[in-house]
Order: structure tokens, then C-alpha cells, then sequence
């Protein structure tokens, strides 16, 4: 898979997120990302629409239940023609691998390729101290907390993870060639920090091995999008030059 640059459409409807796409139209291979606030406003279709404008969409949804509801809901994205998706890694071995099995079900059924799956493991929003008190465990470093999800993970089947890139190289070291680190949490040097935690650079991601960065506010909230995801894209891709 290349490197992309994703654009999170952190937007609440269709029609704000075809405005915001009006300042890609000359801009090919876009990859787009989708979350939870516009898939749950707008639907498959908004999916379709995407897809039918040629991008390339990341439909984040971070499934999370027990295994056979995971495996019914997986096989509908599977149909739907994304490339990637994700799991919630905490949700485990079983889950991760039946979420793999109604993907590759659903993505034969339509007769398209099937989505890479990823598997999430801290989010990017989430602070050492905050994983102790959530999990109630002062022994584990974020670093082995990522690693060891994301090593369940591809034993379990999925194509990669979402981390923060500082955990890229950990996790690079201690799973399979090829296996995937996705990472958010990325700001231009200018930018706040907002809610994020864990933050880097679109540079820094990529001198840390990132496979792939998701980028939102950065681009989203900018005066002018095109020109900050141009300036993304080139700070992230000019490490691989």
C-alpha cells in the first residue's frame, strides 16, 4: 500500500463535507477519512457517493462487540468498497479475527477487494498516566500496552494498527513485515494540539516509519485546505524521497 495522506471529514452532514471537498477537485488519489459523526448522519450512501467521486475512503467506525456482531457488521462494510476500516484491539483475538472473516465474506459477496483491516490500540487523545487509571495498571508503559495489541492483532489476522506514530518503530520491531501502522494525532508545527495527546509532525511520523498519517483539524480548520494538505503531504513524504 503507498503512504497516504488522510483527510479525517470531521464534519456533522454530506453537504459540509461536499463543500469542504470542493477545494480537492483538481487534487488526485485523495484519500478521505470517515468517522463516526458523519457515517452515523449520513449512511452507506455518503459511502457510495466517495467512492463514485473516485477517492479513496478509510471508513473508521472502531467496532467494538462481541464476535458474531462484529463478523454481521463487518461483512456490510466489506460490500461497501472502502480500503480500510477499523476494530477496537482491546475488543480481542476472537473479535479481531471474526471482524477479518466478515470482511473477506462481504467483500467476495459484492465481488470487490476487500478492506485492510485495522485495529486500534491507544488513542492518540489518550496519556500514560490516563491508560494506569482507565485500566488500573501502573506496570504497563504505553509502548508495551501498543505493542502487545498490536502483536495480538496481527496474529489475529488484521493488516495493521492505529497508534501514534511514536509507537511506529516498537511496533514495526516486533510484528510482521508489512503490517501496517496508520497513525493520527498529526499537527503541522504551527497548529494546536487540541484534544491529542500523543502528536507529532507529519516529518516526524514519517522519520518514525509511519505507513500512513490521518490528519483532520490541521487541514480541515486551515484558511486554505488544499494549500495545508499540500504542505502535509509534502513534509510527510519527503522523508521517503
Amino acid at each position: 500500500m503507498e503512504k497516504p495522506v488522510i483527510i479525517a471529514l470531521d464534519f456533522a452532514s454530506a453537504a459540509q463535507t461536499n463543500e469542504f471537498l470542493e477545494h480537492f477537485t483538481t487534487q488526485e488519489n485523495l484519500w478521505v477519512k470517515v468517522g463516526m459523526e458523519l457515517f452515523y448522519g449520513e449512511g452507506p450512501a455518503l459511502i457510495r457517493s466517495l467512492r463514485e467521486r473516485g477517492l479513496h475512503v478509510f471508513l473508521d467506525l472502531k467496532l467494538y462487540d462481541i464476535p458474531h456482531t462484529v463478523q454481521q457488521a463487518m461483512a456490510q462494510i466489506g460490500r461497501l468498497g472502502v480500503e480500510l476500516t477499523t476494530v477496537t484491539g482491546l475488543g480481542g483475538a476472537h473479535m479481531i479475527t471474526a471482524a477479518k472473516t466478515g470482511l473477506l465474506d462481504g467483500a467476495h459477496e459484492a465481488g470487490i477487494e476487500k478492506p485492510k483491516l485495522l485495529a486500534v490500540t491507544q488513542l492518540t487523545s489518550m496519556t500514560e498516566s490516563a491508560m494506569h487509571e482507565t485500566l488500573q495498571n501502573n506496570q504497563t508503559s504505553m509502548v508495551d500496552s501498543v505493542v502487545h495489541l498490536a502483536q495480538l492483532a496481527a496474529e489475529s489476522g488484521a493488516d495493521g494498527v492505529i497508534s501514534s506514530a511514536l509507537e511506529a518503530p516498537a511496533i514495526h520491531q516486533q510484528t510482521p513485515e508489512g503490517f501496517l501502522t496508520i497513525n493520527p494525532g498529526i499537527r503541522l508545527l504551527s497548529d494546536a494540539t487540541d484534544d491529542q495527546a500523543r502528536v507529532v509532525t507529519p516529518q516526524q511520523a514519517a522519520e518514525q516509519g509511519s505507513n500512513g498519517i490521518v490528519v483532520g483539524r490541521s487541514i480541515t480548520k486551515a484558511a486554505n485546505p488544499l494549500k495545508a494538505y499540500q504542505q502535509v503531504k509534502f513534509e510527510f513524504e519527503q522523508e521517503y524521497q
